[in-house]
């Protein structure tokens, strides 16, 4: 195996993550006018993530279906990252929900179906306890690996067609896949104030600081004092150096929504 130097257009260039056997086609990374990086092999255009870049023409695979595997994994990750922009966590997150959701249905993507999907959201919620956004956020994850691969441009259908006689098809739809209804889909517990409710809070804490004074007792200080805090936590937040300080803050705001 040979890494090779692109000699069309005289750029001269080492072929970009790219290993082919000598005597095939010549590889060079371009930027064309539109600025999405594109690969040319033979003067064919091809978007970042194909099928004919990720997997190498005329060249036998050992374990062939795992291989292809791979080959989609891969270029999934490298269109995420190039035309989608993504991070490289959020691409590596979304690849561990993906091999996740392989090891549950036991079929590779071009056999998947949306069965396959429904009994996986099924132990999700009922087995292992998911809440309802990290099941979105799954969902999202193998709709967008679905889509890459039955996009007609990365030509993954085509190939997987040819080798193993079935490509990939749709299985997210909106029958069965976790929609976002509702701002918040947390532990209600948790969830943070409406401002009705921080109003409410506010008066409250200023009626201590009244009640304080009217009393002519000690703790009218305190009570400004926690008034002004919070109201600053509000509008600003606090730095990280002073957690001590935001958590025994934080419980106090607890205490007093519970009221």
């Amino acid at each position: 195996m040979l890494r090779r130097r692109c000699q069309r257009g005289g750029c001269g260039r080492r072929a970009v993550d790219r290993v082919i056997c000598p005597g095939s086609v010549f590889w060079c990374r371009i930027l064309p006018l539109s600025g999405k990086d594109v690969r040319v092999a033979g003067g064919a255009g091809e978007p970042v993530g194909s099928a004919r870049l990720e997997l190498v023409s005329g060249v036998a695979l050992l374990r062939e279906e795992d291989a292809v595997l791979e080959a989609m994994l891969a270029g999934w990750a490298r269109q995420q990252l190039g035309g989608r922009g993504l991070s490289a966590r959020t691409v590596s997150q979304r690849q561990a929900v993906v091999r996740q959701f392989l090891q549950h249905a036991g079929e590779y993507p071009w056999n998947w179906t949306a069965a396959h999907l429904d009994d996986w959201s099924a132990d999700l919620a009922g087995v292992a306890g998911k809440a309802k956004s990290t099941i979105r956020n799954y969902h999202d994850a193998i709709r967008s690996f679905e889509s890459y691969l039955i996009a007609p441009q990365y030509r993954w259908a085509e190939e997987c067609q040819a080798r193993f006689g079935a490509h990939p098809v749709r299985i997210c739809f909106e029958s069965n896949t976790t929609a976002h209804l509702v701002d918040y889909e947390g532990d209600p517990d948790r969830r943070p104030m409406t401002r009705e409710e921080l109003q409410r809070f506010f008066d409250y804490a200023d009626d201590r600081v009244d009640a304080a004074v009217r009393s002519g007792r000690k703790g009218a200080l305190a009570a400004y004092r926690d008034a002004t805090v919070f109201k600053v936590m509000y509008a600003w937040g606090l730095f990280s150096r002073g957690r001590p300080v935001r958590w025994r803050l934080t419980s106090r705001v607890c205490a007093a929504q519970r009221l």
